[in-house]
């Protein structure tokens, strides 16, 4: 176990260049005292590895020293044939890339370890979009891509929901969200979301910009989309829902909804029960959301969202009834 832990770090610090005590100790799931230890047995083995003082400070090894950790083990060797995501290699222009660098992993693997790893390759499979979604491939993808690597800036022409907009953006990483990719980029000192399927021209800059030290792209990502899906149910319907409108509503809900929906006492005479289901911001929007569930539900409240359920189902009944007439 030590051994083990002790070549991680070795990895981490060559990996990232410098990493605090705190940093290691949870990669390693271990307590600070003990990578303490740890870090004077490297050192004492002859292994260069220095703590840099104050605010800013961490380990690091000395510059220019490397250590050879070739030895994979067969759940690392197979996770790392999982890694390969061929859609969105090809969307970046990187697919040809990633089968002769699997190629090469393949060779260089012992017998044993590539039995396994062909195995993986053969009985999992990932498909990132929805059902009845395909994968985007926005025309502006790989120019978009490119300049995040090199971190040039680019002008871009968008067309959000309300206008068409034009932008010096610095873009700071890539998400591939539900077969839909989204740049994060920064404008103006702010980072903001941009869909990459909605900008209509994008012209890569010679311009370097400086890229924020804190920025976290996973968590920006999570913050963001959290935030995002917030904004769009800031509201709360209270909702009498039969047995199967139960059913049909964890079945059809986002998870941000989902995970927010509050099923209340117990079940009444017809086997109904009342929920609390977080909804749009319109009384339109949360309609078009409730009218999924058909004649399995019925709003109780707010009075406004009740009228517009009302108002909308009598305008389809009339409608149909006018089209059976006919």
């Amino acid at each position: 176990m030590r051994a083990s832990r002790m070549l991680s770090i070795l990895t981490t610090l060559q990996a990232k260049g410098q990493v605090t005590a705190p940093e290691l100790a949870e990669a390693c799931e271990v307590s600070v005292r003990t990578i303490y230890r740890d870090i004077d047995a490297l050192a004492a083995s002859g292994v260069p590895v220095y703590a840099d003082r104050g605010a800013e400070g961490g380990y690091r090894l000395l510059d220019g020293y490397r250590v050879r950790l070739n030895g994979l083990s067969q759940s690392e060797a197979s996770a790392l044939f999982l890694a390969g995501l061929p859609g969105p290699a090809a969307a970046l222009g990187l697919d040809a890339a990633m089968i002769a660098a699997q190629n090469k992993l393949m060779a260089a693997l012992p017998a044993n370890l590539r039995e396994d790893a062909g195995r993986m390759q053969e009985r999992f499979h990932l498909d990132a979009p929805g059902w009845f979604g395909e994968t985007e491939e926005p025309e502006h993808l790989r120019t978009i891509a490119g300049a995040a690597l090199r971190g040039t800036l680019i002008k871009i022409r968008y067309q959000s929901w309300r206008a068409e907009k034009r932008r010096r953006v610095a873009p700071l990483g890539l998400v591939l969200k539900g077969g839909s990719w989204y740049l994060a980029g920064q404008v103006d000192g702010s980072v903001r979301t941009y869909r990459i399927a909605r900008v209509l021209d994008c012209t890569a800059l010679d311009d370097d910009f400086e890229r924020p030290v804190d920025f976290d792209l996973a968590a920006y990502w999570q913050n963001a989309t959290l935030r995002l899906e917030a904004e769009m149910h800031p509201n709360v319907a209270i909702v009498r829902l039969s047995p199967l409108g139960v059913k049909m509503l964890d079945a059809l809900s986002q998870p941000y909804v989902k995970a927010r929906t509050q099923i209340e006492g117990a079940e009444d005479a017809d086997g109904w029960r009342i929920a609390r289901v977080p909804t749009g911001k319109t009384s339109w929007h949360a309609a078009a959301e409730l009218l999924r569930l058909g004649s399995e539900a019925e709003v109780l409240e707010p009075a406004d969202l009740r009228e517009k359920m009302a108002e909308m189902t009598q305008a389809m009944a009339a409608r149909y009834r006018a089209a059976r007439k006919a």
